[in-house]
């Protein structure tokens, strides 16, 4: 056990937060919470990105902070599960390909040598800390958040490479936070938005939703983010899993026997916010067994819910032994994964962070070999002379998980080299009446069609629905449809020609 005696209770509460904040540099915000309320991590957005240089520099000078207990390193954290969800998609690195993605091509040392290059990437930028690999089993194709974040369906193939991807992490010395426990794969709800419940019974649940986690935590990962999730065949209240004892207590800490730290995920979104509130969600969070309370956003709901858990220990709500424990754990994980003397040199971070020729022979083995063909009516080889119409979705708006990538480069790109003659039609991914008129009114002008979809949220848009059958309708089986995120689109095209998945949208080759 460690010596806890010199530390105040404030100081302990501190380390139990990861906080995120608004800049390029060590703002206000930051040093408030790290100087003033002790907080013992923080978590990066693409807020926060604008160079390998910069982010390099903004880890420096984090750990760099006076703050009490300095010799105790900062966690620095970060979603970087791959693919579309990237907080990293910047000039010099690699371009992380997603979990449906590794799940496609089905071999597990590619997925550890993937886990690897971006850890390998993120030591680099002193970030030592990943909300990854998320293992949720995605058995629901309408589930509006998980979709291709989720290695697939497979409850089995979903646990070999979420221990495959959590190796490689820890093995390079990045903390892996498998997620979101104890799942959220079969959900109708995104719960940044509002309560999802999971209403299977226990053997379901065990088989399913719990195997990959229990084959993680066998494993050894380090760390587990919890779902704001309800799962009634656990808990005999309206509550989700990160705010129930009968969870992450007597389910993850006793029955499963995980002794690593537990995290909670943001307390802001609204499955929480809005339910419980973010203060009272911080205080019951560690009622129920989290060691780490996550609040990524807004300053005054940091400050609130430090000081709603300190006014829980003192008026004896919680008591100071249970926050000395998952301090303990905190301190524990801290001392095995990140060097107390850590140093990042942050004036020759090498561009790019991975030798071109190293990272690109490895994703583009990824690329290629996860390309899914489901069906072909003759369409392909696509003819070279022949004119092509390529119609891409352009995502316009941000997600809670995506976010417009700032690089320009669509399937046209990529076909160029192969057509003689290859044009572009450029439509939202919820296009209206107008784009899709435009369109098909173009589209009479070939015989050789690829039209692209994107489906963030479960269920593919309407206006994309109504373009796609409208092609077929006026050009039968020569449509080529290949969707570019869900896979699950080919749902609503049943006479379609010739489908094929890719489970992203964006090119999968390192950044120049």
């Amino acid at each position: 056990m460690l010596d806890l005696t010199q530390w105040t209770l404030e100081q302990k509460i501190g380390q139990l937060f990861i906080c995120g904040f608004h800049s390029l540099t060590p703002d206000e915000q930051i040093t408030t919470l790290t100087g003033k309320y002790h907080v013992g991590g923080v978590c990066y957005f693409r807020r926060n990105v604008e160079t390998v240089q910069q982010l390099a520099s903004l880890s420096h000078n984090l750990q760099k902070l006076p703050r009490s207990h300095s010799d105790i390193p900062l966690i620095i954290s970060i979603d970087q599960e791959g693919g579309m969800v990237a907080r990293l998609d910047h000039d010099g690195i690699s371009r992380i390909p997603g979990n449906m993605t590794l799940g496609a091509v089905d071999d597990l040392q590619l997925t550890y040598d993937v886990a690897k290059l971006a850890a390998e990437e993120m030591l680099a930028l002193g970030i030592n800390m990943n909300f990854a690999p998320c293992i949720d089993v995605n058995n629901n194709p309408a589930n509006p958040v998980i979709g291709v974040r989720s290695f697939g369906e497979d409850p089995a193939k979903v646990a070999e490479q979420g221990v495959a991807a959590t190796r490689g992490y820890q093995e390079q010395g990045v903390i892996a936070a498998i997620k979101h426990f104890p799942g959220h794969g079969d959900t109708a709800v995104d719960s940044h938005l509002g309560l999802a419940i999971v209403p299977h019974d226990k053997e379901r649940l065990y088989q399913v939703e719990l195997l990959p986690f229990r084959k993680a935590i066998e494993a050894g990962a380090d760390a587990v983010m919890t779902a704001h999730v309800i799962f009634p065949a656990f808990e005999t209240e309206e509550i989700p899993a990160t705010l129930s004892h009968r969870v992450l207590t007597e389910l993850l800490r006793e029955e499963m026997g995980f002794e690593g730290v537990i995290v909670t995920d943001c307390l802001e979104m609204h499955a929480i916010s809005k339910s419980f509130g973010i203060a009272e969600g911080a205080v019951r969070a560690i009622e129920a067994g989290a060691d780490l309370v996550l609040v990524s956003h807004t300053l005054s709901d940091q400050i609130a819910a430090i000081e709603a858990v300190r006014e829980a220990v003192v008026s004896g709500r919680i008591s100071e032994d249970r926050i000395n424990q998952s301090l303990q754990r905190i301190l524990e994980l801290k001392a095995q994964r990140i060097s107390s003397s850590l140093e990042v040199d942050y004036v020759s971070v090498p561009m790019p962070l991975t030798p071109q020729a190293v990272s690109e022979a490895l994703l583009r083995d990824v690329a290629e070999r996860s390309v899914t063909l489901v069906c072909d009516s003759g369409n392909l080889p696509l003819r070279k002379q022949e004119p092509l119409l390529v119609i891409w979705p352009e995502l316009r708006h941000r997600t809670e998980v995506d976010e417009p990538s700032v690089h320009q480069y669509t399937l046209l790109n990529a076909l160029q080299p192969y057509s003689d003659n290859v044009s572009l039609a450029v439509i939202g991914t919820r296009p209206d009446e107008e784009e899709i008129l435009e369109v098909l009114k173009r589209s009479t002008d070939y015989e050789q069609i690829v039209v692209v979809t994107y489906t963030a949220e479960g269920e593919i848009p309407e206006g994309q629905s109504h373009l796609v059958n409208a092609l077929i309708r006026m050009h039968g089986a020569n449509v080529v449809v290949i969707s570019t995120r869900n896979p699950y689109d080919i749902k609503s095209f049943k006479d379609v020609g010739t489908y094929i998945c890719l489970y992203e949208n964006r090119q999968s080759l390192s950044m120049p």
